[in-house]
C-alpha cells in the first residue's frame, strides 16, 4: 500500500482475482460465485454500550455470547481502559448488554517488546471451552510478528496459555481466526478447530514493513489439543502436514483496489485481511468476512478449504465516511445471530476515531449491522415479455453499483425520475456501473437508464455507456446494443434524462450499464434505472454496437454480413447484406418475444439486385417452421418497404422475423435495413 496525494491521472487497469482451490502452482478456479445470488448489507450498524474494536467472538453452550475488543472498556463502560478484554453478553441485535469478564494482562503476554500491543483476532467455543488468538501489533498497526492461543474452562473469567514462548513467530500464521460452527461448534463437520491465518500483518501493511497479506491458510488440530503446537496440521494443497512451510494457501486474491485517489486517502489496497469464517448450515456454505480500507470483501465455499470464491464487494467510499454510511475492519459474522430462515445475519464491524473514517464517524463499539444472503436458484427464466419494471422493488432484485455517496440505492427503483445518486468516492476509477442481480434467472432485452445530477465534476459517462448481464457469476458484454437517444458521452448528457438501451434478448441474473465515468472527479449519476423484457427487434438498423453475439443470425449458403459506413444504408450508417452465386434459401433472421393474442406490425427496407428474379425474395414472420405471414419481392432500384401484420396465436412467445431470397445461381445480393415491429 502507499499514501499520497494524486500525481497524474491516468486510466486505470484493474487487477483480477486469482483464487486458488490447491496449491498456488494450481490453475487459478473461477473468481466469482454462483451460489450466493444476491448479498445485500447495510450501510451503516446499530450501536451498543460498549467501547473497542475488533471483538472476535464465540457462541458458547451456555447460550452466551462472548467477545474479546482491542483497546477499550469492553460492556462495562464504567471500568477502565485496557489494551484488551474480554465481555460475557446477552441479548439480540439493538438490544446487547454485556459485562467486560478479564482484560489486560490477564489475557495474553505481548512477546515482541516495545512497540507492540495485544490484540485478539480470533475465538472459538468448543462446547464451554473458550480459545482465544491474541497476537502482538505493532503500534503503528503495520506488521505482526507473533500470536498465541489462550484457554478459558470458566465461561471467559480466566485464561491459561503457556508465557514462555508464542505459538507461532516470525510474522508466519501470526494472524488467526477460527472458524465458527454454531453455538458451541455444534456443527462442526469432524473433531477439529479449524483455524485460518495470515502472514506479515493483519490487513494492508501501509508502510510494508512487510509484504501485505494476499493469501489465507488453514490449519486444524484436534479439539482438546487446540494450545498443542505439535498436533496442529496445516492444509497443503491436497493433504495435512505438521510442517507449517508445506503449506498451501486455500486462498490467494492479489487485487488492488482504489489504485488512485484524487485527495492524501490511502490507495492501492490489497485486500485479505483479518476477519471471519462463519459455516451456514442452511446454505452449506463457509462465508469469509474480509475488508480493506473503504470495502467489505466477501467469499464463500462449500468446505473449510476450498474452493473459495468472491460473491460481494460492498464499496464505501474514501474517507471522510458519514454517520449514514461507513465500512469498517475486524469483520466477522457471529454465529448466534444468523437467523433461522439461514439468510439473514448480522455482521460486526469497527471505524477507529483515529483513522480517515472516524473524521465523519466512529463505531468504536461492538456494532451490527444486517447482511442477506439469498442462495442462487438454478431455475430457468419463466418471465413473459411484459411492461413491468423487473427491477422493482417486489421482484427480489438488489440494486448494485461500483459505490454509493449517500449509501443508499433505493431511488433506483422508486419509480421516480428527478433524484439523484452519484457514485463519487475520492478514486480515479476506470469504471462505473449501475445495475441489478436477482437470486434466480430473468429473461431481459431492455434497460432505460435514467441521469442523475450533472456538472464538470462528473455525473456522466465519457463515451457511451453499454450494457453487461451476469452469467456463471461473470459479467460479460451484450452484442447489438443500441442507444435512444444517442448519448453524447460528455456533461451534455444531461441531468435526469433517459436513455433507453436496447439488445437481443438474454436470460441472466444481473444487468447493469457500466461505462467509464466522466469529470474531473471520475463519477457517474443515477436517477432511475428500469428493467425490461419487451416484444422488440434488437438493433433493426444493424447500427448496434457490443462485443456479444449479434441480434441477427444466419440461415443458408450464402455469404452474408453488415456493411458499415460505405454508403449502402436505407438510413444511418450500416445496413445488412446477403450475396452469392449459389442456389437455395439464404436469409438472416432473428427470433422476439411477443404477447399471445396480440397483432403486431413488420417491417422492413430491402434493396434487391437486378438479377433476383421475381417473388423469389421473401419477407415474412413465422412460429417455428410455419409462416404465419409473408410477403415476396424480386429486383429493385433502390429500398422498397414491405410490411406483414400478424396476431400471435394462443400460446405463442416467440416469433422469428426474417428476410430472404431463393438464389437462381447467379451474382443476385439483397440489402436490408432499418426492420421495425409495432
Amino acid at each position: 500500500m502507499k499514501r499520497g496525494a494524486l500525481l497524474a491521472v491516468l486510466p486505470l487497469v484493474f487487477g483480477t482475482a486469482t483464487l486458488l482451490t490447491q496449491s498456488s502452482d494450481s490453475p487459478p478456479a473461477t473468481a466469482t460465485s454462483t451460489a450466493i445470488g444476491t448479498a445485500q448489507v447495510e450501510s451503516k450498524g446499530t450501536p451498543s454500550a460498549s467501547d473497542g474494536d475488533l471483538w472476535p467472538s464465540c457462541w458458547a453452550g451456555n447460550d452466551k455470547l462472548y467477545a474479546a475488543n482491542g483497546d477499550g472498556k469492553g460492556f462495562s463502560l464504567d471500568q477502565d481502559f485496557a489494551d484488551i478484554a474480554v465481555s460475557e453478553t446477552s441479548g439480540t441485535p439493538g438490544n446487547l448488554s454485556g459485562a467486560t469478564i478479564s482484560k489486560g494482562d490477564q489475557v495474553g503476554s505481548i512477546w515482541s517488546g516495545a512497540g507492540y500491543n495485544r490484540k485478539p483476532t480470533g475465538m472459538v467455543c468448543v462446547g464451554d471451552t473458550m480459545y482465544l488468538a491474541v497476537q502482538d501489533l505493532a503500534l503503528d498497526f503495520n506488521d505482526v510478528p507473533a500470536a498465541t492461543i489462550l484457554k478459558s474452562t470458566d465461561h471467559g473469567r480466566t485464561w491459561t496459555w503457556d508465557k514462555s514462548k508464542p505459538m507461532f513467530d516470525d510474522h508466519v500464521f501470526t494472524t488467526i481466526w477460527f472458524a465458527d460452527f454454531g453455538k458451541g461448534g455444534a456443527l462442526a463437520p469432524d473433531g477439529y478447530v479449524y483455524a485460518y491465518g495470515l502472514d506479515g500483518n493483519w490487513r494492508d501493511s501501509f508502510d510494508d514493513t512487510v509484504a501485505d497479506p494476499q493469501s489465507v491458510f488453514l490449519a486444524r488440530v484436534p479439539r482438546g489439543k487446540v494450545q498443542d503446537r505439535g498436533a496442529w496440521k496445516f492444509y497443503t494443497g491436497s493433504g495435512w502436514s505438521a510442517k507449517i512451510a508445506d503449506r498451501k494457501p486455500v486462498l490467494t486474491d492479489q487485487r488492488r483496489l482504489y489504485a488512485q485517489t484524487y485527495g492524501t486517502n490511502a490507495s492501492n489496497l490489497s485486500v485479505i485481511s483479518q476477519g471471519g469464517v462463519t459455516y451456514l448450515a442452511q446454505q452449506k456454505r463457509y462465508v469469509y468476512t474480509s475488508w480493506t480500507e473503504y470495502t467489505f470483501e466477501f467469499y464463500e465455499s462449500p468446505t473449510p478449504w476450498g474452493p473459495w470464491k468472491h460473491f460481494m464487494s460492498k464499496d464505501f467510499g474514501g474517507y471522510p465516511w458519514s454517520t449514514s454510511k461507513y465500512g469498517g475492519y475486524g469483520v466477522t459474522i457471529p454465529s448466534k445471530f444468523v437467523q433461522p430462515d439461514g439468510k439473514t445475519m448480522y455482521i460486526q464491524a469497527n471505524v477507529c476515531p483515529c483513522g480517515g473514517g472516524g473524521i465523519g464517524t466512529s463505531v468504536y463499539n461492538f456494532n451490527l449491522r444486517k447482511l442477506v444472503l439469498t442462495p442462487s436458484s438454478d431455475a430457468p427464466a419463466d418471465n413473459l415479455p411484459g411492461p413491468e419494471n423487473l427491477a422493482a422493488p417486489s421482484s427480489g432484485a438488489v440494486a448494485i453499483s461500483k459505490s454509493t455517496q449517500s449509501g443508499s440505492l433505493a431511488l433506483m427503483n422508486d419509480g421516480a425520475t428527478t433524484g439523484s445518486e452519484s457514485d463519487f468516492d475520492d478514486e480515479v476509477k476506470g469504471a462505473s456501473w449501475w445495475g441489478y442481480q436477482w437470486p434466480s434467472r430473468h429473461k431481459v432485452n431492455n434497460v432505460s437508464f435514467t441521469s442523475g445530477a450533472v456538472s464538470a465534476q462528473g455525473g456522466f459517462f465519457t463515451g457511451r455507456p453499454r450494457v453487461q448481464v451476469r452469467r456463471d457469476g461473470a459479467w460479460v458484454e451484450v452484442g447489438a446494443q443500441t442507444v435512444s437517444p444517442a448519448y453524447p458521452g460528455d456533461v451534455s448528457a444531461g441531468a435526469n434524462t433517459t436513455y433507453t438501451i436496447t439488445f437481443p434478448a438474454q436470460e441472466t441474473d444481473g444487468v447493469r450499464v457500466i461505462g467509464l465515468p466522466g469529470g474531473t472527479r471520475s463519477f457517474t449519476s443515477v436517477s432511475e434505472l428500469a428493467v425490461r423484457y419487451v416484444a422488440q427487434l434488437a438493433d433493426g438498423g444493424f447500427e448496434g454496437t457490443g462485443g456479444g453475439k449479434p441480434a441477427w443470425l444466419f440461415e443458408g449458403t450464402a455469404a452474408n454480413g453488415v456493411d458499415r459506413g460505405l454508403g449502402f444504408a436505407h438510413s444511418g450508417a450500416n445496413n445488412g447484406w446477403i450475396r452469392c452465386t449459389c442456389t437455395g434459401w439464404s436469409a438472416l433472421y432473428q427470433t422476439i418475444p411477443v404477447t399471445p393474442g396480440v397483432t403486431y406490425t413488420f417491417g422492413s427496407w430491402i434493396n434487391a439486385s437486378a438479377n433476383l428474379p421475381a417473388d423469389q425474395g421473401r419477407f415474412g414472420v413465422r412460429n417455428g417452421t410455419t409462416d404465419l405471414a409473408s410477403t415476396t419481392f424480386g429486383a429493385s432500384t433502390g429500398y422498397v418497404h414491405h410490411e406483414v401484420t400478424v396476431k400471435v396465436p394462443e400460446g405463442v412467445h416467440e416469433l422469428t422475423v426474417y428476410a430472404g431470397f431463393n438464389a437462381p445461381g447467379v451474382d443476385t445480393f439483397i440489402q436490408v435495413d432499418d426492420f421495425t415491429v409495432g
